[in-house]
């Protein structure tokens, strides 16, 4: 289906006819799973999550089979870029939470001066980005939003400035901006600096 045919069903949804829900839903899942395929395909190699998961939890946090009357692509698109996002946050915590022993004291096995705990930074990065962002969101709320359709969906600059009502060029700049705002905020919570 292609975004006209998608703009008119949340049209007629918006409309309040109520079969343009039975209408969507398949769509809205497949677009879904879509998205969903492509940012697991830029996650790191041994990455636990797969696309279906991502795409059944993303899909239940966003009311499952009851879905919430969605204003407009962008307004459900939004919505899952928050969900997707969150997954992807509580899952990197979780990790870090097992992998420190889940309130357990950390015993270290040390016979040949290395410390063997598997240390895994792309988690620690994805929460360092997570508080970054969350700092981002409290000042820049528009920018924020941006990094969260490109980061944790994988929207595209065209698909983000269709969905926000911005100008390409817009889109463009804000992101490079976020990206370096993001980038030395984070730079500063890695040294300890608040």
């Amino acid at each position: 289906m292609d975004d006209s045919e998608l703009a008119a069903l949340f049209a007629r949804l918006e409309q309040g006819d109520a079969t343009a829900m039975d209408d969507l839903l398949p769509i809205v899942y497949d677009e879904l799973h879509r998205i969903a395929v492509r940012k697991m395909a830029t996650e790191r190699v041994g990455h636990t999550l797969q696309p279906t998961a991502l795409v059944n939890e993303a899909w239940l946090r966003l009311g499952g089979d009851q879905q919430p009357l969605w204003k407009n692509r962008g307004h459900f698109f939004s919505a899952a870029a928050e969900a997707m996002r969150r997954i992807l946050i509580d899952q990197a915590r979780r990790k870090q939470a097992d992998r420190r022993g889940g309130g357990l004291e950390h015993v270290r096995f040390d016979r040949t001066g290395v410390d063997l705990a598997d240390v895994d930074e792309s988690d620690e990065e994805l929460l360092l980005l997570n508080d970054a962002l969350e700092e981002l969101a409290a000042v820049d709320p528009r920018r924020a939003e941006l990094v969260k359709q490109r980061y944790f969906v994988g929207l595209t600059y065209d698909e983000v400035a269709d969905l926000s009502g911005l100008s390409l060029r817009t889109v463009k700049r804000d992101w490079e901006y976020a990206r370096a705002w993001l980038h030395d905020r984070i730079d500063r919570l890695r040294r300890g600096q608040a």
